[in-house]
């Protein structure tokens, strides 16, 4: 399987401006430049949406994991929070940090745990990253 997405430039690195489409559509020449990746201006950025796709591949990797266990989620909520830090003349995204709410009925905090630790290692987008990967798993109760 392949997936696709395109992005569009035009100027400068601090005047200029873009846009990002994705292969489905679902994005379509979003915005993104400068002030949105830099600052607090409107549209998208990169980073932005690597968390949006660890978070979304993060929960449905853990769906998986708990179904190998015998175990079906009612919920499971993540959020990612991509870092972006300045190195030497340019920029490295140095670490993901993942945050899960789950609400796994017939699980205990320690199955879950172990089921939530295996999925941050073994989710596919965590396996491109480079960047240091943490994890805040809760069993909701």
């Amino acid at each position: 399987m392949k997936k696709s997405a395109s992005a569009h430039w035009s100027g400068g690195i601090k005047d200029g401006q873009g846009s990002i489409s994705t292969e489905t559509g679902v994005l379509r020449e979003a915005p993104y430049g400068f002030k949105s990746r830099f600052e607090d201006g409107p549209g998208t950025n990169p980073e932005e949406l690597i968390a949006a796709a660890h978070a979304g591949c993060y929960s449905m990797a853990l769906s998986l994991g708990l179904g190998n266990a015998g175990l079906t989620a009612d919920s499971i909520d993540t959020k990612a929070v991509v870092t972006l830090d300045k190195d030497g003349d340019g920029f490295s995204i140095t670490a993901v940090h993942l945050t899960c709410k789950a609400k796994v009925p017939g699980t205990d905090a320690a199955t879950f745990a172990k089921i939530a630790q295996a999925t941050k290692e073994g989710c596919p987008v965590s396996k491109v990253l480079k960047a240091t990967i943490t994890l805040d798993a809760t069993l909701d109760t």
